[in-house]
């Protein structure tokens, strides 16, 4: 059901409720209005997030209002029992711990959670980017082979649903793991790929990175 239809079914439940007196659609409408008001919420936080990412020149600094955006959005997803929302609510909060504040201690418990629920829910999107930054998190703690696994099989989901340039940014990770454990031409292998990808989606962004990791492989 689209925002509109939640809205839609708001006015109605009201005018039921004045004209006819009948109340029976208010509880309803004010779910749909909960749900609403949480892709609202993660919609904002996402925002913040990609000023956050775009940021250059002088460190970015953190948007006090991004978090309580997400955890808002998480706990209107819990009422009205939207797994799927919640997925994502929790991916974005760990992403926030992990990429804003550099606390992947913090971070894992929500990105394992939103991994577990967006599975159960059937929703690959958000599966895959939370696997990607299980993946991050297991790079920087030094389990390669789990870090590995961890973006392969991001990358597999990310090329189901059709994100090629998420699959182009994840490869920058595979390149960088190959590098550590020595295969530095298999790395560069695997970045020239990523550029090609990258390239043919307009993800300069993506490219810029994949540029910047050739000198460091």
């Amino acid at each position: 059901m689209s925002a509109e239809d939640r809205i839609e079914r708001a006015r109605s439940a009201y005018e039921q409720a004045v004209y006819s007196g009948d109340t029976s659609g208010l509880g309803d409408a004010e779910q749909a209005l909960d749900a609403v008001e949480a892709d609202v919420a993660l919609a904002r936080g996402r925002i913040l997030h990609a000023r956050y990412q775009a940021a250059v020149g002088a460190p970015a600094a953190e948007d006090p209002a991004e978090l309580p955006l997400f955890e808002r959005a998480l706990r209107l997803y819990r009422t009205v029992g939207d797994t799927r929302g919640e997925a994502e609510a929790l991916f974005w909060i760990g992403c926030l711990h992990q990429f804003v504040r550099r606390d992947d201690e913090t971070a894992l418990p929500h990105l394992q959670r939103s991994c577990r629920l967006a599975a159960e829910a059937g929703d690959r999107r958000i599966q895959a980017e939370a696997l990607r930054h299980l993946g991050i998190a297991a790079h920087a703690a030094g389990r390669w082979d789990e870090a590995r696994e961890h973006l392969e099989e991001s990358s597999r989901l990310r090329r189901e649903t059709g994100n090629l340039p998420g699959v182009a940014s994840n490869m920058i990770g595979l390149a960088y793991l190959a590098a550590a454990q020595g295969r530095r031409e298999e790395a560069l292998a695997t970045l020239d790929e990523a550029y090609a990808i990258a390239r043919s989606h307009g993800a300069h962004a993506v490219v810029r990175h994949i540029e910047q990791a050739r000198t460091r492989v």
